[in-house]
């Protein structure tokens, strides 16, 4: 994925973030702060409670939803705060604007719009690459990542006793098991294709 901006988080102190680029409208982004590593990991557990909230290392800080446009932006202000829910903003971040509310389990959202793509050379700071000690050949090669080509027949499955990462939430023997099959054996255990309410 492109990297379209690296930069100070506003109005969070000594916490910056990233954005990899789904579409021109779209975006992964990922917080970065040292203070993150003073929030102990506990797997099932924590979320940081603010958009710009303390999160432990591997958490969702928040989640952010594309809307349309400044008027569905505000129409969605306006619903939510008719449910009782309490909205901050909308808080224009130079190339979107957005709102932000609790959801479900405290979770916070985010809603937001932009009306074009991100622009790497403005959203970029030098100053933030230097810390997250990115090189300049590094940096090239984030905002213009190598092609890839899917093998046929598909690709299998790395050694499982590499770096990964991994997901943590299996036994270590049901993981092993679940990785260990095929694809196809896969889709043909695991999927669930009916609805839970028969057609009449």
């Amino acid at each position: 994925m492109e990297l379209v901006a690296l930069y100070w988080m506003h109005g969070v102190a000594n916490t910056f973030h990233g954005f990899l680029r789904l579409n021109d409208e779209s975006s992964l982004a990922f917080v970065a702060s040292p203070a993150f590593a003073e929030v102990p990991t506990t797997m099932g557990e924590t979320h940081a409670g603010s958009p710009g909230g303390l999160c432990a290392p591997g958490s969702m800080q928040h989640l952010a939803l594309k809307v349309a446009d400044e008027a569905e932006l505000l129409a969605m202000q306006d619903r939510i705060r008719s449910r009782g829910v309490p909205v901050l903003g909308p808080i224009d971040h130079g190339f979107c604007k957005s709102i932000y509310f609790a959801g479900p389990e405290n979770l916070t959202l985010e809603l937001s719009y932009s009306n074009g793509a991100i622009n790497g050379d403005a959203w970029i700071d030098g100053e933030v690459v230097a810390l997250a000690g990115i090189s300049a050949d590094e940096l090239a090669a984030y905002r213009n990542p190598a092609s890839h080509e899917s093998e046929a027949p598909p690709r299998t499955q790395p050694d499982l006793s590499g770096p990964g990462p991994h997901m943590r939430g299996y036994d270590a023997a049901a993981y092993e098991k679940m990785m260990s099959m095929p694809d196809d054996a896969v889709l043909r255990k695991r999927s669930v294709t009916e609805p839970p309410v028969a057609a009449e």
